[in-house]
């Protein structure tokens, strides 16, 4: 008996069926695929992208050099060098962060005690050669003066849950 129903399986492919099944149900309902580049789905205004180095709203940069986001950075992505101003206040002269070590984990974000050194939302960037993925100071700055309306947006929504 045993040996017909086994036969019978083998004979009728039930499991293709079922797959049929499955994939029939699916046939008409209404697709949920985004197209890309022509749609974006929301992000979240915690998402961590690009990096970016913020300025005070007189046009100085807001980096103290205190280097802990050097410190704290797992994957020694960021380099800072500095020097001390004329009016004793220590401002960086080097600030590098390279992309192909970054893990985007946002330590140096939390541990920026003036707000300086942010994560925006754009992630639309690429690299050809490795010293495109090297983010030097002045292009921080450019990056941050871009999207500083998209920042300070994202710091109010996030003052909001704490």
């Amino acid at each position: 008996m045993q040996a017909i129903i086994n036969y019978l399986h083998n004979l009728v492919p039930l499991e293709l069926f079922k797959g049929m099944w499955v994939t029939g149900r699916y046939l008409f309902r209404r697709k949920i695929t985004v197209q890309y580049p022509e749609e974006k789905t929301p992000q979240s205004h915690r998402f961590r992208g690009l990096h970016a180095l913020r300025r005070y709203p007189n046009g100085e940069e807001r980096c103290i050099a205190c280097k802990l986001c050097e410190a704290v950075c797992p994957a020694v992505a960021i380099t800072i060098e500095s020097e001390e101003r004329a009016d004793g206040s220590r401002r960086t002269t080097r600030y590098e962060i390279d992309l192909s070590k970054c893990i985007y984990c946002g330590f140096c974000e939390e541990s920026c005690p003036v707000d300086s050194i942010v994560e925006t939302r754009h992630f639309e960037y690429h690299g050809e050669i490795r010293d495109d993925l090297i983010m030097t100071k002045e292009k921080l700055l450019e990056v941050g003066d871009l999207f500083e309306q998209q920042i300070a947006a994202d710091r109010l929504a996030d003052s909001k849950y704490r």
